[in-house]
Order: structure tokens, then C-alpha cells, then sequence
């Protein structure tokens, strides 16, 4: 069993929420818990996640999901198509993305090809402003640009989907081996399923280990990973929040509306 433990004890800036886990091939979230404050539960219609809400917060909260070893699937929804500004291809990354997949024969064989594609276009690194930022859709990129995990996968999902390749988008924390069980702050990671099987995709770690060749599969970097949510544009009626990019690690909710994502301790403990 392993126990993600995540802590934010900075003051209240609003509600706090929070993804309670998602299951994969690999983790199974089997138990859920806060200890500081009472929590009341909101859905997101259209992939049925489950988000832990806290209106009210006095001190220190902490978030507490257990994960057994995987028995089950990649959620189906989290290939189901959101068309919103953060997968929605523009026109000329759509048209680049099915000749690389044409050229290289489609099939599983386009997948790899775009995948290789994307990572030539991107050095890892955090941007001041995220290429994509201010457009209704994912822009064509022309030339290297610095990205993180969250934009080089945002740009991979929306090249894949344009070509009508199955693709989704994960979101939660890696841990590093060096660490020992601490990370600071989230990590996502794509999925693709074709021909009945799915590959994932970690682009930024091949990067960060200075590797341009990119291979299938969860850890090219050695450690442990969580996975709290899935997809991008997310609606949580219940909040009044529509058409946020992701949701990972706790965010506060002010009263305008506005998020922000909260300061936290991150742990894991246990093993398989």
C-alpha cells in the first residue's frame, strides 16, 4: 500500500479543493481522507471525477489517498474528446501533425513519429508565459521553445487528437528515487491507446535526462508515481468553475472566483 500524503498549511485564502486519485493499470486510489477540517465532495459531469471540497479552513489540513497496486484500466472518459483552448488544435498543427503521422505509415508507427516531433520542438524548462497563452487553441509551433511538463504534453495531446488518435492527458506526482518520498509539486504524463493498446508517453523526463529519443513508458527517470486526475478544461458546477486548464495538487477558490494553487508538503510513504 502506498499513502500520498498532501499538506497545506499556509492561511486560508478561500476554499480549498483538491482530486481524490484516479485509478490506472498501475495505482488503484482505495481510501481518501482529511484530517483538519470536515470536507464535503462535487463531481465533474464529464468524466465523473471527484473532487474533496473544504469551505471552511481554520489551520493546517492535510490530504491523505491510499493506492493499492493497479487491477483496472485508464478511465475511458480521459480519451473522450473536451474540445476547449487547451486541446484544440489550430489548423496548420493540425495539418502538420497528420503529415508526420501519414509519412511515417500511421498507425502506431504515427504516434511514435509525432511523439518524436514534439519533443524536437521543446527544451524543458518553466516559462514566463506558456506559447499557448492568450490563444483560443494550440498554436503551430515553428521553433524551439522552453516548456514544461504541462505545456510539451498539452502540445502532444492536441497534435495526437487532431489526427484522431486516442490521447489523455494524466495528472498527479512523481516522486524521485533520490528523494525518498518527497516531491515539490505536481507531474503529468500522456496516454495513448491504439489497436487495443495503450503507451505512455513522458517527454519532459526524457528531456531533463538530456535523452532526445523518446521511448514508451512511465519511468525513464527512476521513482514512483501517483495519479490524482486526468483530462484538461475542467468544470466543477458546483464551484462555479468552468474550464479550468488541470487539477492536481490543492488550489484555493477566493470569493471572486479567482484560483490559486495552494503551498503544500507532498510525501509518499509505503510500497508494492
Amino acid at each position: 500500500m502506498l499513502t500520498l500524503s498532501v499538506t497545506v498549511t499556509k492561511p486560508a485564502l478561500g476554499r480549498l479543493f483538491v482530486p481524490m486519485g484516479v485509478t490506472t493499470p498501475h495505482h488503484c486510489p482505495v481510501g481518501f481522507d482529511v484530517e483538519g477540517a470536515p470536507f464535503r465532495m462535487v463531481c465533474e459531469p464529464c468524466s465523473g471525477q471527484w473532487v474533496a471540497v473544504i469551505d471552511q479552513v481554520q489551520g493546517p489540513v492535510a490530504f491523505r489517498t491510499r493506492f493499492a497496486p493497479g487491477v483496472g484500466r485508464y478511465p475511458g472518459a480521459m480519451f473522450t474528446p473536451r474540445r476547449n483552448r487547451f486541446t484544440r488544435a489550430a489548423d496548420d498543427l493540425a495539418a502538420t501533425a497528420l503529415d508526420i503521422a501519414d509519412s511515417a505509415g500511421g498507425g502506431a508507427d504515427g504516434i511514435d513519429a509525432i511523439v518524436q516531433d514534439v519533443a524536437r520542438q521543446f527544451t524543458y524548462g518553466h516559462a514566463d508565459v506558456p506559447f499557448y497563452e492568450g490563444y483560443d487553441q494550440i498554436p503551430n509551433l515553428c521553433g524551439m521553445e522552453q516548456g514544461s511538463c504541462v505545456d510539451i504534453n498539452t502540445y502532444l495531446v492536441a497534435s495526437l487528437r487532431a489526427v484522431g488518435y486516442e490521447a489523455g492527458y494524466v495528472t498527479g506526482y512523481f516522486f524521485p528515487e533520490e528523494k525518498q518520498g518527497r516531491c515539490s509539486d505536481m507531474h503529468c504524463w500522456v496516454v495513448t491507446r491504439h489497436g487495443g493498446q495503450c503507451r505512455e508517453w513522458d517527454i519532459a523526463h526524457h528531456l531533463k535526462m538530456g535523452t532526445q529519443q523518446i521511448a514508451p513508458g512511465l519511468n525513464p527517470k527512476a521513482g514512483v508515481r501517483v495519479p490524482m486526475a486526468h483530462s484538461m478544461g475542467i468544470d466543477l458546477p458546483e464551484l462555479g468553475i468552468r474550464g479550468l486548464k488541470l487539477i492536481a495538487q490543492p488550489m484555493w477558490l477566493d470569493a471572486h472566483g479567482d484560483i490559486e494553487l495552494a503551498e503544500v508538503d507532498i510525501r509518499l510513504v509505503g510500497a508494492f
